[in-house]
């Protein structure tokens, strides 16, 4: 029973590298360096096929097996030198793959700007959000700027934290059955999460340069994030509960919306968040010039407000550390 306790404590470790050091820019982010070798593979793949969708393919195919070709190898050199190195870098590498810390500091650099004064606050807010969603920002009034962010640390939840956290203990609940570490093997599985939703973030556009090119990155992360999507929205309902939201709606708007989103994942934990938040999300958006209409999640019983960044976050934690002990409860009933 004892290793149940070590991968506790060591996935507990990873969470509190995350919230103390988020992701410094003075390291070699493993997503930067996935980022590094899709932008290379892209080049080398459209030149040597001709059909994008095979393009495509193969350098998905290629960005997985050289993400996890390196993982091995560094474990390899790791094992060679120390066991405690082995279980450092495995830590290391699941604190890279989560992003509570990042989504926080983003979304309240939002929140800061528009508490400057007049239109310097407005204009301050639409920079800041801009760093964080793919949406045209320079036009967005107040409501726009708070609903943009909202949406996306509702959205980024899942492939920030939930997802990263649900294939790391997948991992560890089959590591004993492969004689493996528990904690390399879930820094294992949470790098390939990485390298697939790296990918759909550089190729999932639905522009002429990715529309067939980045079919089969989506379609991965699309596939990948079916459950986490449904764990996260479900456990964002139990979070407004407990932070005294509006459960009883968050659960109602969970239930009724979450399906109205475009993407198939996205629209779980935003149906959440909007009925815990009594706001309305979803709605018209401007990309790369053109107005995109989605459909809305939520009703509007109140317009958006500053505050609402906050809360978000605060159910964006609550919600996490649900997740975390979901699975990690899952995998002492397996075990």
């Amino acid at each position: 029973m004892m290793f149940l306790y070590v991968f506790e404590l060591q996935i507990l470790c990873t969470l509190v590298l995350d919230l103390l050091l988020g992701d410094p820019h003075w390291f070699p982010h493993p997503v930067r360096i996935i980022g590094w070798f899709c932008v290379r593979f892209e080049a080398l793949s459209c030149r040597v096929f001709a059909n994008k969708r095979l393009a495509g393919a193969v350098t998905v195919i290629a960005i997985l097996v050289v993400t996890l070709t390196l993982v091995a190898v560094l474990f390899q050199i790791a094992a060679l030198i120390s066991p405690l190195l082995v279980v450092g870098l495995a830590v290391f590498l699941l604190y890279t793959s989560v992003a509570a810390q990042d989504l926080i500091r983003h979304s309240r650099e939002v929140f800061a700007a528009l508490q400057q004064e007049g239109d310097t606050g407005l204009q301050a807010g639409r920079q800041a959000v801009g760093m964080i969603v793919g949406r045209d920002t320079a036009a967005l009034d107040r409501a726009g700027v708070i609903r943009a962010c909202v949406e996306t640390v509702a959205e980024n939840m899942v492939d920030g934290v939930a997802a990263p956290l649900f294939y790391g203990v997948l991992g560890a609940i089959c590591a004993p059955f492969l004689t493996m570490n528990p904690v390399v093997l879930a820094a294992f599985c949470a790098m390939g999460y990485k390298a697939v939703n790296t990918m759909d973030s550089m190729f999932g556009y639905k522009n002429e340069r990715y529309l067939a090119f980045g079919w089969a990155a989506a379609r991965l992360d699309d596939t990948v994030n079916f459950i986490p999507a449904r764990l996260s929205g479900l456990l964002l309902v139990a979070a407004s509960f407990l932070l005294g939201l509006d459960g009883k709606r968050s659960l109602w708007i969970f239930l009724r919306d979450r399906l109205h989103h475009a993407s198939p994942n996205s629209g779980h934990s935003e149906a959440a968040v909007a009925g815990a938040l009594g706001v309305q999300l979803g709605g018209t958006s401007i990309y790369f010039g053109q107005a995109v209409v989605k459909p809305t999640m939520g009703e509007r019983t109140r317009e958006l407000a500053d505050s609402d960044i906050l809360i978000t976050n605060r159910l964006m934690l609550a919600g996490s550390a649900l997740v975390l002990m979901f699975l990690l409860l899952l995998r002492r009933l397996v075990l």
